[in-house]
């Protein structure tokens, strides 16, 4: 208990600049959890959402009908993921398709465009709150430094206008300047571990999107051909 105490007087005694970068220090260890507590959310939610609607998406079940089912859910915005790449392009390659007289690569070419922007646009709801960890990562360590070098600079200041130099007089300011650089690793350290497995976790994601947009236009484009084939064959009895 007196340990604990000790080092709170230790904080409290510090000078004004060596507290700010503390405060500094500390508000940026408190937010980079917040965001690692909810990106490890985020994920597990991603990562659920998007087994859930590969099974539903190779069980055979018309694509139409999965495009539908998700309209409610998507019209409140429930909706993430693989799910809104395909969304994005089933509706592009419909509406193409309802036009009538285009082309089968225009129609693919159209849809394509579509899961593009829409991969892109999850991909940045994956990377939200990576570069703040990031930077947190990065900087935090410095930040402590300079509240230690400033601390151990106003310690030997004090030490210049004492009658008696001693270890004894200098060791509090030295111990409160370290403390500045003991939380600066106290930032840092979690944030750069959960920044690099964010960013794992990003790209084995993105790759999974990659793989279904690519499967994707594969079905896509037998349909465009199936359907181009059967007005062929109508226009042939007419």
């Amino acid at each position: 208990m007196e340990e604990q105490l000790s080092l709170i007087d230790l904080v409290l005694n510090a000078s004004i600049t060596v507290q700010a970068v503390m405060a500094l220090l500390l508000a940026a260890s408190v937010a980079s959890w917040f965001m690692i507590i909810q990106r490890i959310i985020y994920f597990r939610h991603v990562r659920a959402e998007m087994l859930e609607f590969e099974e539903l998406f190779w069980s055979g079940t018309d694509l139409a009908a999965i495009y539908n089912e998700g309209n409610e859910r998507a019209a409140a915005g429930e909706t993430l993921g693989m799910e809104n790449i395909f969304r994005a392009g089933f509706k592009e390659f419909s509406r193409l398709i309802k036009q009538g007289g285009v082309d089968t690569d225009t129609v693919m070419d159209g849809a394509r465009r579509a899961m593009r922007i829409a991969q892109s646009r999850e991909e940045e709801k994956l990377e939200q709150h990576l570069p703040f960890l990031a930077t947190v990562g990065s900087t935090s360590p410095y930040i402590g430094l300079f509240g230690t070098v400033w601390g151990i600079m106003h310690s030997f200041r004090g030490l210049a206008n004492s009658t008696q130099a001693t270890l004894a007089t200098v060791a509090p300011g030295i111990s409160e300047a370290l403390i500045a650089t003991a939380m600066g690793l106290f930032a840092a350290i979690p944030a750069v571990i959960a920044y690099n497995r964010f960013a794992a976790k990003v790209d084995v994601t993105v790759g999974r999107y990659d793989v279904f947009a690519d499967e994707f236009s594969s079905i896509l484009v037998r349909q465009t051909y199936a359907l181009a084939a059967r007005e062929s064959a109508k226009a042939k009895q007419a």
